[in-house]
């Protein structure tokens, strides 16, 4: 029989709202297996061209295309160079190529839906008739000839490598803010409205007070889960550009580059392909479990938990 005091023991779930969340979080058994994925792989790329010191660019004809063996564990590519290596190394590029686009996605969304949804009437029809615009786009199309346009411009400017590195993240982030825009917008919209905005406002608070301290903190969920899930349709879309031999030199082993250098060899040498294509299809689809797993954690009407 349990006693009077032993209802102080029994183990409840956190009552502030990020606390509930972390705990909501751990309860989604997929959420908690694709966060734990992403990590390693994370920490592979970071850490492992420092362990795995074989070099990335050593051509050994003599080992092309090689299966899978003790000394190159993901075998060699047409040029003998090894995979594990390429592929940790290309690795940070795109992953690299992810957040920063995010990064670019968030930043545009988030300004154009604040000032939308916080002042409203003209401003905020003009606004969201010009997502509209963008939403309209055939983004692929429009990607793919804006790199080709523009890819010789940026690598006379910032070099081979660094220009395709911000013309690609700028172009990714660029058509991808118009999903945040209408969600934060619809936050505001909500928000603006609630009694201690009213107060604030009542008491002299400027505009750019309200918007940053008052009402952004409390529509950040939705743009947390938006940020995640904007990761894995970057490193995607990246990917494809690479594959098509739009994106990095040849000499810089993105995951899609080393598609695109292997799609010649898919019967000969499957290993080519299927490396770096578990590897882009391992951390998008642990990018999207977590982001699964935010979405249902901040959502206050989730039943989970």
């Amino acid at each position: 029989m349990l006693s009077p005091n032993s209802t102080n023991t029994i183990k409840r779930p956190p009552s502030s709202l990020w606390a509930n969340a972390w705990y909501r979080f751990r309860q989604d058994k997929m959420a908690v297996v694709g966060a734990i994925v992403l990590l390693i792989i994370v920490v592979s790329v970071i850490f492992g061209p420092w362990v795995y010191t074989t070099p990335i660019d050593k051509i050994d004809f003599s080992n092309s295309a090689a299966p899978p063996t003790w000394q190159h564990p993901f075998g060699t590519n047409d040029l003998g160079q090894d995979q594990l290596a390429r592929i940790l190394v290309g690795g940070r590029i795109s992953i690299a190529v992810g957040i920063t686009a995010m990064l670019v996605a968030i930043s545009v969304g988030t300004t154009i839906g604040a000032l939308a949804g916080f002042y409203g009437g003209v401003l905020d029809n003009l606004l969201m008739r010009f997502t509209d615009l963008f939403l309209s786009l055939p983004q692929l199309p429009l990607l793919l000839l804006v790199i080709y346009l523009f890819r010789d411009v940026m690598r006379a400017i910032a070099g081979p490598e660094l220009g395709i590195f911000v013309l690609i993240v700028l172009v990714i982030g660029g058509l991808n803010w118009m999903s945040v825009a209408r969600l934060v917008r619809a936050g505001f919209l909500s928000v603006r409205e609630k009694d201690f905005v009213m107060a604030a406002r009542a008491v002299g608070a400027r505009p750019g007070r309200l918007i940053l301290i008052h009402i952004l903190p409390n529509v950040l969920g939705p743009v947390i889960v938006a940020a995640t899930l904007a990761v894995g349709n970057a490193i995607i879309t990246e990917s494809t550009l690479s594959f098509l031999g739009l994106g990095f030199p040849p000499d810089v082993p993105t995951w899609g580059r080393m598609l695109y250098d292997a799609q010649n060899y898919i019967q000969t040498s499957p290993h080519m392909v299927i490396f770096p294509g578990m590897a882009i299809f391992l951390t998008v689809l642990s990018i999207n479990y977590v982001g699964d797993g935010l979405r249902d954690a901040l959502d206050p009407q989730s039943g989970k938990g």
